[in-house]
């Protein structure tokens, strides 16, 4: 299933944000289809800025706009700018700071860190997968959302991840707190 527009039936499915650097080789490409497929499969519309929904508002308002629309996220970090060498805390002076070498390493879009940052500010259920080698800093970092961080491997077979009992664990986990947005939505609100 390609990335595209919603189907007419999607109308009636958990609208959901997916965000994702556009994929830079058919490997990424193959992960966000199978992505897309099992998420229409179990009743989820994937909506992405720039490929399902567009608007002429700068992008941050775009993003919550659709985001309020949206009962939850998930976020591929996919391998964007390679780090063959490099040293952080370059000109460090300060005691318990000293410099230290970044080398065969991947970086993803800051838009990866900026929406999942986002959804977590308007309480939607966030999961990310972060593609084998992206540095695990700011969101990516394990524990930063409170959930667990999974990394998957596009060198592998697609299928393979999304039959993995990792795979199965968390988006049930992710499904089960998406629902019950969807319903708790629904609800009046409450006077006390």
């Amino acid at each position: 299933m390609s990335a595209a527009a919603p189907s007419p039936r999607s109308r009636f499915k958990i609208s959901i944000f997916l965000s994702y650097p556009k994929p830079c080789n058919s490997r990424q490409e193959a992960f966000v289809e199978a992505l897309c497929e099992y998420l229409d499969d179990r009743g989820f519309a994937p909506r992405t800025l720039g490929v399902t929904d567009y608007d002429m508002d700068a992008p941050l308002k775009a993003i919550r706009r659709l985001m309020l629309e949206s009962n939850a996220l998930i976020t591929i970090a996919f391998r964007r700018t390679y780090v063959e060498r490099a040293v952080g805390n370059h000109l460090a002076d300060l005691p318990g700071r000293s410099p230290y070498i970044i080398s065969d390493q991947w970086l993803t879009s800051p838009w990866s860190h900026i929406e999942p940052a986002m959804a977590f500010q308007l309480g939607l259920p966030s999961l990310i997968l972060r593609e084998r080698g992206v540095i695990a800093d700011g969101i990516l970092e394990k524990g930063v959302l409170g959930s667990y961080m999974p990394e998957f491997d596009t060198s592998t077979p697609v299928d393979d991840y999304f039959d993995s009992p990792e795979w199965r664990d968390l988006i049930w986990k992710w499904e089960s707190q998406t629902r019950k947005v969807v319903e708790t939505k629904g609800n009046p609100p409450k006077l006390y």
